[in-house]
């Protein structure tokens, strides 16, 4: 399969043009995946542009691909949404980059009441970017048209408040209703709640229920925070026929 790369300027580009990798992207593809003059690789910009091209030239500063055909691919509806509790270590990094490759839509950063991790104001916005940047990679590696989008930090009563527009649903092992067994829409999105390393609190729990969430299980096990989302995204993409 082609190499895929992403710049913002693919948005523009039609069969015939030219398009630039630079900075880092051509770093990356010309000095780390070694691409070269013929080869052919596919470039995106992240919102459904999906070209195929042929390399003409590489060098570490600028790589040039000139477009042969392009595809504009529609978002995919429902929308998965991760709302993932902030862990320590790289546990909640994991979880960001495996189910960008799974499938994800869009990822919710949430300050739950017992993350080991804290945001505060002044790092909110560099833990995002690098959250951002492990979603990009990821998306690339697994030949996504679209990259999901990860969203302000979010806390527990914004998560229950998404309730009342979508369907939101809470991974509870103490739950008495299976994942598999949830029915699920065709539109709108459905929200994956996954909490931190002690699990979510009891009134996290209750407050999450109130606004219209539902407790669900992953088997008669307890999943790691980091394996948890990845875990339902593949169920819930196993009910809805995407795989």
């Amino acid at each position: 399969m082609p190499l895929h790369f992403l710049v913002e300027e693919a948005a523009a580009a039609q069969p015939g043009d030219a398009v630039a990798l630079t900075g880092a992207e051509a770093h990356h593809a010309a000095a780390v995946r070694r691409v070269r003059a013929g080869e052919q690789v596919t470039v995106g910009d992240g919102r459904g542009t999906w070209l195929s091209g042929v390399v003409e030239s590489a060098a570490a500063r600028e790589v040039v691909v000139r477009v042969t055909s392009r595809d504009d691919i529609p978002p995919v509806r429902p929308r998965l949404v991760l709302a993932q509790a902030l862990a320590k270590g790289d546990r909640d990094e994991l979880a960001v980059q495996a189910a960008t490759e799974l499938g994800v839509d869009q990822i919710i950063p949430w300050q739950a009441a017992r993350s080991v991790s804290r945001w505060d104001v002044s790092k909110e916005q560099k833990a995002r970017q690098r959250w951002a940047g492990i979603v990009r990679e990821a998306a690339k590696q697994a030949h996504r048209a679209w990259v999901p989008d990860i969203a302000p930090l979010h806390t527990t009563k914004d998560i229950a408040a998404r309730a009342a527009a979508s369907v939101v649903l809470v991974l509870e092992p103490s739950a008495s209703v299976a994942l598999s067994a949830i029915g699920l829409p065709d539109d709108g999105d459905i929200v994956l709640v996954v909490g931190p390393e002690g699990g979510i609190a009891p009134e996290e729990l209750e407050a999450l229920v109130t606004g219209g969430g539902r407790l669900v299980r992953l088997g008669d096990t307890v999943l790691r925070t980091s394996t948890a989302g990845p875990a339902a995204l593949a169920v819930v993409s196993t009910a809805l026929g995407r795989w």
